[in-house]
């Protein structure tokens, strides 16, 4: 299903029981995020919360409420998206690559794309947008974003900092979209410094800007349908519109508008459009600190300055925010439904694939647990640098490859094969490769080391030569037996 705006998306998360109201004013400066981070390590990513009364330090009251949690849970994420669970989607993103079996992992995504088109999910131009009901420019001067409940997060960031931002660029030469969460930092009231990473798409966008010498138009959607912020989450290939995916996701094509001080189309239910642009001759500015997903704070770096010349949002606007920082947090589920929708992909290109997971502990670019089905000697490391060449898997820094029968969801279950199967001289190989930038742990920024390490049962073929011993495992009569033993004991201890 659709929802019409975050309006829409709050009465349904009131309806199923999964939002909570703060009704009581709360400080933007860290309040709000405290909160949110103490509920979102409450058991299965506690509720959504919905703050009516936002105030600043100073105590000034904002006209607009702030939700935070949204999708911060498995049943919030299958509900943003429309679903009753997750996985169903991942089985309708199989179903449409499955017509023709690719060559390669490229090709995979070209079907996927294919398959989208063929689904109406194409954005089209609708003839109003409720994001621009109301419009400031920054030459009839005002608060600017200053009007906007942003938070922050922690007591040394730089700054208060844009969380759940859809940053829409055009590749300048083939007028290309894309849309990445890129987090921002408010310098002022009508400008903002863009944490784009070198390895981002929006980076190479400014590049290209740069070489040109010509302005870069920007536009940044806050809200609207959920599925339009996943989809910028998403960690999809090039030449598939984010927007377009969304348009999967929910069954319905994403209406654009024309920006009002921008040569860029934006999508017509977001909440807020902030537009400006990025002067490709322009130094960058300090952005940072930020206390980041990796449970650290990032240091301060140089980032794009970008110049807002336009505010547009509804009347009865609602500003999105996250919280990111030490795990669990509201972005596992996020990245969760990723791996769910994206890992029909991942299999039809490498068909020993049984299952993926990145453990919450991992923060996403640390750690992977994968399970095969191993045919034939190192076919675990062969997975392993097949990951490590699927776009964004480039930074995964482990790798932890068991056996097909083992749950890669149970992070103690595969705790066990790594400490029993793993002789570390031979099941381990080191690799250099680009890096995450928000990685601390690296020697040098953008590049270090990731190892892999194979935890399955060892062949013949791999060096092993002593005969793999045999697991301990009852009869499946003995197991059924002792649960109505112990059922039976439970009943009578009433």
């Amino acid at each position: 299903m659709a929802y019409s705006s975050s309006s829409d998306w709050v009465d349904r998360l009131e309806r199923e029981g999964e939002l909570l109201r703060i009704r009581e004013p709360a400080c933007v400066d860290l309040e709000i995020a405290a909160a949110a981070d103490l509920e979102s390590k409450s058991v299965q990513g506690g509720k959504a919360l919905y703050f009516e009364k936002p105030v600043a330090r100073d105590g000034r009251a904002y006209s607009f409420p702030v939700l935070i949690n949204g999708y911060g849970s498995a049943k919030r994420m299958a509900m943003a998206l429309g679903r009753e669970r997750v996985e169903e989607i991942g089985n309708e993103v199989g179903a449409l690559v499955k017509a023709k079996p690719p060559a390669g992992l490229s090709e995979a995504w070209d079907l996927l794309k294919k398959g989208l088109e063929l689904r109406h999910a194409r954005p089209v131009s609708v003839g109003r947008g409720e994001c621009q009901e109301v419009v400031h420019r920054v030459e009839d001067g005002g608060e600017g974003l200053g009007q906007i409940p942003v938070l922050k997060t922690w007591p040394k960031d730089g700054g208060p900092f844009l969380t759940l931002p859809q940053v829409i660029t055009e590749d300048p030469e083939t007028k290309e979209r894309n849309v990445g969460m890129y987090r921002m930092q408010v310098l002022g009231p009508w400008e903002a410094a863009l944490h784009w990473q070198l390895h981002k798409v929006g980076a190479r966008h400014g590049k290209k800007y740069r070489e040109m010498g010509k302005p870069m138009p920007v536009a940044v959607a806050l809200g609207g349908d959920p599925a339009n912020a996943f989809a910028a989450t998403a960690p999809l290939p090039d030449g598939i519109d984010e927007y377009m995916f969304a348009g999967f996701l929910r069954k319905q094509s994403v209406g654009f508008v024309p920006a009002v001080s921008q040569p860029i189309r934006v999508p017509a239910d977001a909440d807020f459009v902030i537009e400006g642009t990025v002067d490709p001759a322009g130094d960058p500015v300090n952005e940072g600190p930020f206390g980041d997903h990796t449970g650290f704070y990032t240091p301060v770096d140089k980032y794009p300055r970008f110049r807002v010349t336009a505010i547009t949002h509804r009347k009865n606007a609602i500003y999105p925010a996250t919280v990111v920082g030490k795990p669990p947090m509201e972005d596992f589920w996020l990245g969760s439904a990723s791996v769910r929708i994206l890992l029909p992909v991942l299999k039809m290109n490498f068909p020993e694939l049984v299952d993926l997971a990145l453990p919450a502990e991992g923060v996403f670019h640390n750690l992977a647990f994968v399970s095969l089905k191993k045919q034939y000697p190192y076919q675990a490391f062969k997975l392993m640098h097949g990951l490590w060449g699927a776009g964004q898997m480039m930074f995964t820094k482990m790798i932890v490859a068991v056996d097909a029968e083992v749950n890669v969801h149970d992070t103690g279950e595969v705790l066990f094969y790594l400490g029993a199967n793993v002789d570390p001289e031979r099941d381990m190989i080191f690799i250099k490769s680009p890096c995450d930038s928000l990685d601390h742990a690296t020697t040098f920024p953008n590049v270090g080391s990731h190892v892999g390490i194979d935890a399955t049962r060892k062949l013949p073929g791999e060096g092993y030569v002593r005969g793999w011993p045999e697991e301990c495992r009852t009869t499946p009569e003995a197991a059924e037996r002792a649960k109505e033993l112990l059922a039976v004991a439970r009943k009578a201890a009433r």
